[in-house]
């Protein structure tokens, strides 16, 4: 593929030579694998979970991962039409000669770009048309609880975590290739692992009956769980995006699972039980990973991150570090009234953005029937505080289509909203947002029997609350896209029925669905009337002793705990976490002698409460009764969850008084605006790195200043920058041996010192040549002239070709063009700024003279060699010079 990067759009989403990425001799290696992401670069760059599993094989010196992610359209038109398949980043292999591709599913909207990527690759869509001469083809993530749909062309789905799994499976693929076995025997050997499930070996028998085991002994799949995850694999070094990644931030996942018992969450259920690192490993986890990455901010992830036991301790051991560093701090997945109104004040320190809250319903009924746990007084509690601190802006989230819902608890979303704002009444830009999205049932939770809401059903409700809201100028309405949320119920409810559906739709050019902007569901329902089926068919209720298509696949929790849970909701009956209460038995823990559904896990007790010193918890503080076993097993104390200036409170032992919040002196942050020293950095850009786009660029060199220790002088205001200018944008593709930026530094400098510092600090393509010291002004000379190499990389019996191209533009009076501007076309003659310095064999010497006008350099050498595809010559800037007006500055390197 990289022989192609002139005819791709942002070619920086192909090179592969990312800070982190991990090459290695194919001959030494006993096992390959692709882990594919079926949508951008930049969206699978955000997933944690590619990380963790990239580091984790990575780190077998006897296997190799590589990554590939879906290509756009228009760049899968330019593959096809010059044949070359889809191939992996690293070493750009071509997938079909790996030993396994392994897709993250992570939403069940993704699955044509699964068909569409084995396309790209030349590899058979069906499993039942692969055999030895092709890879295993897996895929993992939270939709492989049900993943029906894409069974069929799926030779191995994992359940569970991945870390538990994946290196026992590449295990087995080197077995296999050392004796030869065939594909059969392989699966066969491969379903004895935890939380393999080999979709062949399950027989369909039609929509709305059991899949038919076909190995005896093998009727049930259970997940794969990693007991302590301060043992499992976390990425020091994670692979770093190049090009702009959606969440382009430093990711440390703090815990995993959650026992609050939403009934709608399926991560919720399928995730448990509770598993958390400790923070003497998050310490060394964050001091590694900011030092080698330069990430300038962090996010604390876990499902409810505000659960997490040890947060204000986390919190304040990591906040020091990243206010003197100018690192913020992100805490998403915030549940109402988890914070202490210490974290709060500290958080407002550093970022005071929005924020977004989650009531779900905004009827106290509805919250009670979806177990929420959250009651309209928490709420105005934990807003009042926000407002409190400096937040202006706040967004609440809320489904609609939930069960049991009425027209009353619609309009209470807009009730909500309205006591919300009253509660920050005086904030100057003060805004409430109110985000609303169709509810879907999700297999594996107590809602998984109930029936989803309509598209028309969904389109009245949202029409009301745009109705109501409308007067609200404080309060504004977003919505997620009905249409969207229906696919997405088809998807997660449907058995392997909907898998011609899917290759139907993807050879439609059903692509990238999850995207708005290429949703077509008109597409997608002609498609499933095509294939005899309706979209009603999936969003009905199901019967409690009706066959459901994922019946086979066990995460843990049993279905007579989510027929109880369901139960309950009919009720309004609250169940509370069973970390702070009694235990209900779901059926994933073996705490206190419970049978655990996970036979992998029998002789394991994984506790269900997990508890640091920092923040203990008892029964008092969350309004449950702690049973006494779970007191003693925590050594639990109560904590001061609200009050700022609290030093200490009772134990929960009667041993006392014990501190929760270990008092500090303020934190006094260096003054980093301060100009201590400015100098221009040189550096070649050549090889990969000739495909960053100057913006691209800028990112890149932040990281590296922060990676090589030096400290910038930075932006006042809230949202500081560092003090670093470029010269004029270089065209993606070219190569330059004379680039330069201009920094402002904090600190006292010598030359010498910043190239020793930031020389290694730099990624591959990039190299310093020198640093001068400038004075200490911010505007400082461009160059007037500058030169460039053309070098001809095409066939040798087109070389005559090129040179008289060069030599017949050097000989012309004028060269007229046309180029497109922003403001539409314009006429322009491009011998006034280009000249042709010498032609020679294979090559051509050009100055341009950027002094009454600038052109891309590559626009013009794609005037001048125009029967010439871009792909036989490359460009590259050799020399800058500066006005006699600039001191006679000259650059020639």
């Amino acid at each position: 593929m990289r022989e192609l990067l002139p005819l791709l759009q942002r070619p920086s989403r192909y090179i592969g030579t990312e800070w982190g990425s991990v090459r290695k001799d194919p001959s030494q290696v006993t096992a390959r694998l692709a882990l594919a992401f079926p949508d951008l670069y930049e969206v699978g760059m955000s997933y944690l979970g590619q990380k963790i599993l990239y580091s984790l094989v990575n780190n077998r010196t006897e296997f190799w991962a590589e990554r590939v992610y879906s290509p756009d359209a228009e760049a899968a038109a330019v593959l096809r039409e010059h044949k070359v398949p889809l191939a992996t980043l690293e070493s750009d292999t071509p997938l079909a000669q790996l030993d396994a591709v392994a897709f993250h599913v992570t939403h069940e909207l993704c699955y044509t770009n699964v068909l569409f990527m084995l396309d790209l690759a030349g590899i058979p869509l069906r499993a039942e048309e692969r055999d030895e001469r092709h890879p295993l083809v897996m895929a993992g993530g939270g939709c492989a609880f049900n993943a029906e749909p894409l069974a069929p062309f799926m030779d191995v789905l994992v359940l569970g975590d991945g870390e538990a799994v994946l290196c026992e499976i590449l295990e087995v693929i080197a077995t296999a290739k050392r004796e030869g076995l065939a594909r059969r025997e392989l699966l066969l050997r491969l379903k004895d692992l935890p939380g393999v499930y080999v979709p062949a070996f399950f027989e369909f028998q039609g929509p709305g009956k059991p899949l038919k085991p076909l190995i005896a002994g093998y009727e049930r799949v259970d997940k794969a769980v990693m007991s302590d995850l301060n043992q499992a694999e976390f990425p020091l070094q994670p692979i770093m995006a190049l090009g702009q990644a959606v969440h382009d931030r430093l990711t440390v996942e703090i815990a995993r699972g959650c026992t609050r018992g939403c009934r709608f969450c399926h991560a919720g259920m399928v995730y448990r039980p509770v598993r958390e690192r400790g923070l003497d490993r998050l310490d060394e986890i964050i001091g590694t990973s900011l030092a080698g990455t330069g990430y300038e901010e962090i996010s604390f992830l876990s499902l409810s991150t505000g659960d997490y036991s040890a947060l204000d301790g986390l919190f304040e051991q990591s906040f020091e570090r990243c206010m003197s560093e100018q690192v913020s701090i992100s805490l998403p997945s915030l549940r109402v009234g988890s914070i202490s109104g210490r974290l709060m004040g500290l958080m407002s320190r550093i970022r005071r953005t929005g924020v977004t809250l989650a009531p779900e319903a905004g009827s106290q009924r509805l919250r009670d029937v979806i177990n929420k746990g959250v009651s309209e007084q928490d709420l105005m509690d934990h807003v009042r505080r926000l407002f409190e601190n400096g937040w202006q802006q706040v967004k609440l989230y809320f489904m609609i289509g939930l069960p049991t819902e009425t027209e009353e608890d619609i309009r209470a979303i807009l009730d909500l909203c309205r006591k919300v704002e009253a509660q920050g009444r005086g904030t100057k830009r003060l805004q409430v947002t109110a985000a609303v999205s169709p509810f879907v049932p999700k297999p594996h939770t107590p809602f998984q029997w109930e029936r989803q809401a309509s598209l028309e059903e969904i389109q009245g409700k949202i029409a009301l609350l745009r109705e109501i809201m409308r007067p609200y100028k404080r309060i504004k309405l977003r919505w997620h896209e009905p249409d969207m949320s229906l696919l997405e119920g088809v998807f997660s409810r449907a058995g392997r029925e909907l898998a011609p559906v899917v290759e139907r739709a993807y050879r439609k050019g059903a692509l990238f669905t999850s995207w708005v902007d290429h949703l077509d569901l008109d597409k997608w329902l002609e498609t499933l009337e095509e294939e005899g089926l309706t979209a009603g068919d999936f969003l009905r209720e199901r019967g409690e002793d009706e066959p459901l298509p994922w019946d086979h696949l066990n995460p843990g929790v049993t279905k007579k705990f989510l027929l109880t849970e369901r139960k309950r909701a009919g009720e309004a009956k609250i169940t509370p976490d069973c970390r702070y209460d009694a235990c209900r038995n779901c059926g994933v823990c073996a705490f206190q002698g419970r049978t655990s559904s996970l036979a992998q896990i029998k002789d394991v007790e994984l506790r269900p409460l997990l508890v640091f010193p920092e923040r203990d918890q008892t029964s008092e503080d969350l309004d449950v009764t702690m049973p006494a076993e779970i007191a003693e097993v925590s050594g639990a104390s109560e904590f001061a969850a609200d009050d700022a200036d609290a030093t200490s409170t009772p134990a929960a032992s009667g041993q006392g008084s014990k501190p929760w919040v270990r008092p500090k002196p303020p934190i006094v942050a260096e003054d980093l605006t301060r100009r201590a020293g400015h100098f221009r950095i040189w550096f070649a850009k050549t090889g990969p790195a000739a495909w960053l786009s100057t913006l691209e660029l800028q990112a890149v060199f932040e990281r590296c200043l922060r990676r090589a220790g030096i400290k910038p002088s930075f932006s006042q205001g809230f949202h500081p920058l560092p003090l670093v200018s470029f010269g004029r944008a270089l065209p993606v593709g070219v190569e330059s041996r004379v680039e330069w930026i201009n920094l402002f530094t904090s600190k006292p400098y010598e030359p010498e010192q910043l190239e020793r510092l930031l020389g290694p600090a730099l990624p591959e393509g990039l190299s310093l040549t020198r640093v001068e010291r400038l004075s200490m002004g911010r505007k400082q000379p461009q160059a007037v002239t500058e030169e460039y190499e053309v070098i001809y990389t095409g066939p040798g019996e087109r070389a005559d070709e090129f040179r008289r191209a060069w030599e017949a533009f050097a000989a012309a009076e004028s060269f007229p063009v046309v180029r497109e501007t922003k403001r539409g076309h314009s006429s322009m003659d491009l011998r006034k700024v280009v000249s042709v310095l010498e032609v020679g064999e294979g090559r051509a010497r050009l100055s341009c003279d950027w002094s009454e006008r600038y052109v891309s350099p590559l626009f013009a050498v794609r005037e001048v060699l125009s029967g010439f595809p871009p792909t036989q010559w490359r460009v590259t800037k050799t020399a800058q010079h500066f006005g006699e007006s600039d001191q006679g500055a000259h650059a020639d390197l």
